[in-house]
């Protein structure tokens, strides 16, 4: 009866430890890989995963061979998400507390896919003290791509974030262009102003110029006219055509 006990405990306790790790596997496909005595589950949190909503990369790390979770892991380890050229670099987090809620060897990096079609996800670092470089790419036989939010939009479809940004970009350019038109606009019309407004000075100081010189003519001729009359400096009265007697 011992033996077969002892025999029990040996098969459970392997069991277990897969139960506890498959239990962390939501319903979806992930990429299960066994690697320098660690076994990885990875894939999305939350599956299927849709552009705009916050979801996780989710990896769930035993030892091999249906060893126990690995609950240490620290900050060892980070996850490089690749979508095309964009790369972002993202830390390891327990979703889980030992001896508390969640599935014991969980880990989760939290990020919101805004594209959708194929992701990778690189996991970089140790763990315990053991080098980890390994690449998981979503596809038909490992985990799903990110969809199209708008497939189950009901009833309308309304244009993606990513969508609207590539409207933006598109959009960017032509207000560029014609902010640049209205500017070299304003700057014609204010040297034009400024055109006037010289034009305008100079005018006044011309005419101003000419009614000087007119009243200085004016004046000179009043005063010629008045040293040329007989009589004028000595004060002799002298006979004006009518024969009357003028001083």
């Amino acid at each position: 009866m011992k033996h077969r006990l002892a025999w029990l405990l040996r098969v459970a306790t392997p069991l277990t430890a897969v139960v506890a790790v498959a239990g962390a596997i939501p319903a979806g496909a992930h990429e299960p890989r066994a690697t320098g005595g660690f076994q990885f589950v990875v894939g999305w949190g939350e599956e299927p995963a849709y552009t705009g909503f916050k979801n996780s990369v989710q990896v769930t790390i035993s030892e091999a061979n249906g060893g126990p979770p690995v609950t240490d892991l620290g900050d060892s380890l980070e996850v490089e998400v690749g979508k095309g050229s964009e790369r972002m670099t993202l830390p390891l987090e327990p979703g889980f507390r030992v001896g508390g809620p969640g599935t014991p060897g969980d880990y989760r990096a939290w990020l919101t896919p805004t594209r959708p079609g194929a992701y990778t996800f690189r996991l970089t670092g140790s763990i315990r003290g053991q080098a980890v470089n390994e690449s998981f790419t979503s596809s038909p036989t490992t985990f799903d791509e990110v969809q199209d939010v708008a497939a189950i939009q009901f009833p309308a479809k309304d244009p993606s974030t990513g969508e609207l940004a590539t409207r933006i970009e598109r959009e960017v350019p032509r207000l560029e262009a014609r902010t640049a038109s209205v500017e070299a606009g304003l700057r014609d019309v204010a040297d034009r102003v400024d055109t006037s407004r010289t034009l305008a000075v100079v005018g006044v100081v011309t005419g101003a110029v000419g009614l000087l010189t007119a009243a200085g003519a004016v004046v000179a001729l009043r005063r010629s006219g008045a040293r040329g009359r007989p009589g004028a400096r000595d004060g002799t009265a002298r006979p004006d055509r009518a024969g009357s007697l003028s001083r």
